[in-house]
């Protein structure tokens, strides 16, 4: 297993502080193997960065809902995304934390345990990325969003490195919500010419898919600032102001550069929505619309 970088162990609150309620759409934990056994194959892990640590960055980034998206790393065992969902709800009269499953859950899991995640806040499944040690076959595709939509969840893609245009036709045709992580992967250097920007956009008319606002230090291409990924950002809002959501990705799994500190990533988010009542959509509003937070 490659040796990746850890996120920054000192995070500081980005200024100013978000709205109250904000929500951070991505984000995942990990633990110790001996509770939490890694899948054969698993291309990464981070025992460091657990629910409980997570929470304390939320803390201090004013973040107050959130997402918990279960790694590859564990495959269709979401005991780690259950034990955080518990820990982060405890004490809550409502739910301030929801999770994301693995599509893999969907091809291995039972319908009792698929019930149980559903009951403990889980209300998507994201579908990996090629080179992750998870793929399906036609027929697996099919079953799996046809128990997606007997859910009632949210479909989630993550982007290939080289962009997701490629990965769209076996979703385009969906009419539950659909959730194009980071951006699409889209190259800020194209701009409008990018074919994953312009797939994006088309289905961003469609009205039930969605768009994340993350992944912005790995989709530069200048490096920090950053200053590239904000054309980018922007054009997204503008196309969907309402179906745009923000995540931090935090742990920052697979990095080969040192993961930013996540008050900045912060504030970069705020360079893109420099409007406060963009901001709260994106953080507040739309999250809670999608994901079922009640008040």
């Amino acid at each position: 297993m490659p040796d990746y970088l850890a996120f920054d162990p000192h995070p500081r609150p980005p200024a100013p502080l978000p709205p109250g309620l904000a929500c951070d759409s991505q984000f995942h934990v990990f633990g110790d193997p001996s509770q939490y056994p890694i899948q054969p194959g698993a291309v990464y892990s981070m025992p460091s960065a657990t629910w409980e640590v997570a929470r304390e960055l939320h803390r201090t980034l004013g973040i107050e809902r959130g997402v918990v998206v279960q790694a590859t790393t564990y495959g269709a065992d979401h005991r780690v995304v259950l034990d955080a969902l518990e820990g982060l709800n405890a004490g809550a009269s409502n739910k301030r934390y929801v999770g994301c499953a693995n599509a893999a859950v969907l091809l291995e899991g039972s319908d009792a345990y698929l019930q149980q995640l559903n009951d403990a806040g889980v209300r998507g499944a994201r579908f990996s990325r090629a080179g992750l040690g998870i793929s399906f076959a036609p027929k697996e595709l099919d079953r799996a969003l046809a128990r997606i939509a007997e859910l009632g969840w949210y479909v989630k893609v993550q982007p290939s490195a080289e962009g997701i245009a490629e990965q769209l036709k076996d979703f385009e045709h969906l009419k539950l919500a659909v959730v194009l992580d980071h951006m699409g992967r889209a190259n800020p250097a194209l701009g409008l010419s990018d074919p994953s920007l312009d797939r994006v956009l088309g289905l961003l008319k469609e009205g039930n898919f969605w768009v994340m606002l993350s992944l912005s230090e790995k989709i530069s291409r200048t490096g920090p600032p950053w200053d590239d990924v904000i054309p980018l950002a922007q054009t997204l809002i503008d196309a969907a102001p309402d179906r745009c959501i923000w995540g931090s990705d935090w742990p920052h799994p697979i990095s080969l550069k040192q993961p930013p500190n996540e008050g900045l990533l912060m504030e970069l988010l705020y360079r893109f929505a420099p409007d406060a009542a963009a901001l709260e959509r994106i953080l507040v509003t739309n999250p809670a619309r999608l994901f079922g937070f009640c008040s």
